[in-house]
């Protein structure tokens, strides 16, 4: 793919960039929502990445590419205002750059841009993460700017958060940041913690992308988001505003009198997805893989009825590959209302499982699910 990239930067800027970088997609193992409640989360870089090719230019102006449209879009180094809804795309890295030079980034002129990627958009694998990473260590380098790991982390994070416009936690930066191959990156949201377990070497994972697309800043995030909130300031009643990952089921029970039935059901997922992720990660280190796939399972339980960040499609997914052989446990994979199902299986689970599940989607949606399974990779870098 690198080569691939540089070659297309050559026919569209005339010149061989200067800097190539590249960031994982990643797998939401376990933890839905509990991150930008300060809650905890288990994720799982890809070896599926988006990679980034940038070379200095001689006046003032950021001209980011489009690898499928050859489309160039040009913005003023002086006026790093977020682009209009057609443009959405280019926000990602143009929020970064705004957010590297308020962290103390140098820069006397433009660049060119050009990205491209072998992750399916959107299968809730964080492709904005990816190129927010992949980003932050292309342009970081070209402007010979030194930041540690978690700076760069917490910076696209930000650019989601306050430039996109998508309040979501650091887990999609922080797994596409701090991935290992092999291994499985386990974040307290709280802290901004970051440590990273083995993998056991049996497990596969399989995705199967509904091809529902989902448009998380378009509302329901934000919807589910603010809920939450909600919950947190009535617990927090009375006291310093703490996030939900600060309280148990039992102070939950409560107050249940003071908040409305959706969003008592909210926090209880959080509530409980938090025990889930603890849970998961003492039987991990327990090798108990058994015990991991049901609280899997209890996960997507749990976001269908309480979170409701399922839809029909999701569920189907779920229930169906559940049903075979060699699968440890199923649930969605990101921020949900649509994208991918992530199923937990065994080195018995083949192609022709995984066929087996496409037809049924087939039969009942009249289109086949994206299907693949996928290795862990290495976080962001420069190559």
């Amino acid at each position: 793919m690198k080569q691939s990239l540089i070659t297309s930067f050559v026919r569209l800027f005339g010149r061989v960039p200067e800097v190539v970088s590249q960031a994982p997609g990643r797998i939401e193992f376990i933890g839905n929502h509990t991150d930008y409640n300060g809650g905890v989360v288990m994720g799982v870089a890809l070896d599926k990445t988006v990679m980034v090719a940038l070379a200095k230019r001689t006046d003032r102006k950021l001209i980011f590419a489009s690898a499928k449209s050859g489309e160039k879009i040009a913005v003023d180094l002086d006026d790093l205002k977020k682009q209009e809804r057609e443009y959405n795309w280019v926000n990602y890295p143009l929020g970064v750059f705004k957010y590297l030079i308020e962290a103390g980034l140098k820069a006397d002129c433009g660049f060119d841009m050009l990205d491209c990627s072998n992750l399916p958009a959107g299968a809730g694998l964080s492709s904005s993460a990816a190129i927010e990473l992949a980003s932050a260590f292309a342009m970081a380098k070209l402007y010979d700017f030194q930041a540690d790991l978690k700076t760069l982390v917490r910076i696209g994070r930000k650019c989601e958060n306050h430039f996109v416009g998508m309040p979501c936690g650091i887990l999609d930066q922080g797994v596409s940041g701090f991935g290992k191959k092999d291994g499985i990156v386990f974040i307290d949201c709280l802290t901004e913690d970051f440590s990273t377990y083995p993998l056991p070497s049996n497990c596969k994972f399989w995705l199967f992308n509904s091809t529902k697309k989902h448009a998380l800043v378009d509302g329901l995030y934000a919807e589910r988001h603010s809920e939450c909130m909600q919950a947190s300031k009535v617990l927090s009643e009375g006291g310093e505003s703490r996030p939900l990952r600060s309280f148990n089921v039992d102070d939950l029970e409560a107050v249940k009198d003071k908040l409305s039935d959706v969003v008592y059901r909210r926090a209880k997922h959080v509530i409980e997805e938090n025990d889930r992720v603890m849970k998961a990660k003492e039987l991990l280190l327990a090798g108990d893989i058994c015990g991991v796939g049901k609280l899997l399972n209890a996960s997507h339980e749990s976001s269908r009825k309480l979170f409701e960040n399922s839809c029909e499609e999701l569920d189907f997914l779920v229930d169906t590959v559940s049903t075979m052989k060699g699968v440890y446990g199923a649930r969605l994979s990101g921020g949900g209302f649509g994208g991918a199902v992530m199923a937990l299986t065994d080195e018995s689970f083949s192609q022709e499982d995984a066929d087996k599940v496409s037809e049924i989607y087939e039969q009942k949606f009249g289109k086949k699910p994206m299907v693949f399974t996928c290795a862990s990779g290495d976080g962001a870098k420069v190559i």
